[in-house]
């Protein structure tokens, strides 16, 4: 039981990750890409053209779908993996099975949200991108 709840402690970090953008304050990579929702909150004060708008929109909405179908995976994958943590004995071959399929499945989101962050930084121009910088700073 111990180790079950040992091998859970593990993970609920790494499911809660996937679930979760990186916050700009403690992430090296994610200091220079925006999040789309100051983007969006912060468009009328960059500049931002109509046809970004649309764009960053169209961009948001072409990935949204994977997040979705992902993050159904990642539930579906770590209820079983939780139901065969409660077993006595615990079989070692099916929770490493489980766990390698919600792995990919938090890549899978990583993945998706950095091109995501990408792509809305490349609609960006360099003066719109600097003026979100200084407006992302706390004061």
């Amino acid at each position: 039981m111990k180790r079950a709840l040992l091998v859970a402690c593990l993970l609920a970090p790494l499911v809660a990750s996937a679930q979760q953008p990186p916050s700009p304050g403690s992430d090296p990579i994610g200091r220079y890409l925006p999040p789309p929702e100051l983007v969006m909150s912060q468009s009328e004060e960059i500049g931002l053209s109509e046809k970004q708008r649309a764009a960053i929109k169209g961009e948001i909405q072409k990935i949204q779908p994977k997040f979705i179908d992902a993050q159904w995976d990642l539930q579906e994958h770590t209820g079983r993996m939780t139901r065969l943590l409660q077993q006595m004995p615990v079989d070692e071959v099916k929770v490493l099975d489980e766990a390698d399929k919600i792995m990919a499945l938090e890549r899978e989101i990583k993945r998706a949200q950095l091109t995501l962050l990408i792509r809305i930084k490349n609609t960006l121009t360099a003066e719109q991108s600097a003026k979100l910088e200084t407006l992302r700073k706390p004061k």
